[in-house]
């Protein structure tokens, strides 16, 4: 029988503590009953131990994450890597046929495109995510609880870039083309405010200027409510569809 080991976030772990020297016993050629097997001597156990052919270690990472840049050069010659990326075939069999569904494709397939051309391929939204999704109020959970938190931490402090990622039209210089408060009639992701300097201030001030201050839209943070119509009019936002900005 084939036995497998799962280590998740393999690249985040000291592999020289994890392994020791039974590093050296996963290569192929030296597990037990091949031509160069090796054992070596347990260090508490005094037992001499061997690693048998029919056991797959599996080791998961994020390639988004830093720390694989200092992965262990001998971990890296004694695995195979698998690239495993968003796929729409996968999400579209996990879910069962619905107008929700559609939607849900069209989502993750064009907030994903964005994403490549913002930031870049590595970071990009997996399936996973989609999994559980059967309403527009589950979808809306999704981006309230992972998706949106998740492009704040990508682009950090850079508002136009969310906004853009979730389809919110602006202009050039990263200010939106249209002020949309939380009492806006149309489904919308995010909520600007024009800052006046002399408002802010009180008076005219030679190194400030109008500033735009951007938020998340109360219906799309945790607990968060609205109606289906309204979630269907930003997520038909955030894919382009005929008829919105």
């Amino acid at each position: 029988d084939a036995f497998v080991l799962i280590i998740d976030e393999i690249n985040r772990a000291n592999i020289a503590r994890v392994f020791g020297e039974l590093i050296t016993l996963l290569e192929p050629d030296k597990r037990l009953g091949n031509p160069n097997e090796l054992r070596v001597q347990l260090p508490s156990s005094k037992e001499w131990f061997g690693v048998p052919p029919n056991l797959h270690v599996v080791g998961t990472m994020n390639t988004a994450d830093r720390s694989i840049a200092l992965m262990d050069v001998a971990l890296r010659r004694r695995f195979t890597f698998e690239e495993m990326m968003p796929d729409v075939a996968v999400l579209s069999a996990e879910l069962p046929d619905s107008d929700v569904k559609e939607l849900t494709i069209k989502v993750f397939e064009k907030l994903n495109e964005r994403l490549r051309y913002l930031y870049d391929r590595e970071h990009q939204i997996g399936h996973a995510y989609f999994f559980d999704v059967r309403s527009l109020d589950g979808l809306r959970a999704v981006f309230a609880d992972r998706i949106v938190p998740l492009l704040q931490e990508y682009f950090y402090g850079q508002w136009d870039k969310v906004a853009l990622a979730l389809g919110y039209p602006i202009k050039a210089d990263g200010t939106p083309k249209e002020v949309r408060g939380t009492e806006h009639g149309s489904g919308t992701f995010l909520t600007p405010q024009r800052l006046d300097e002399k408002t802010v201030l009180g008076f005219d001030h030679d190194e400030y200027v109008d500033q735009v201050a951007w938020d998340v839209h109360p219906a799309f943070r945790p607990r968060g409510k609205a109606a289906d119509a309204w979630l269907k009019q930003a997520f038909d936002e955030l894919v382009g569809a005929k008829g919105t900005t």
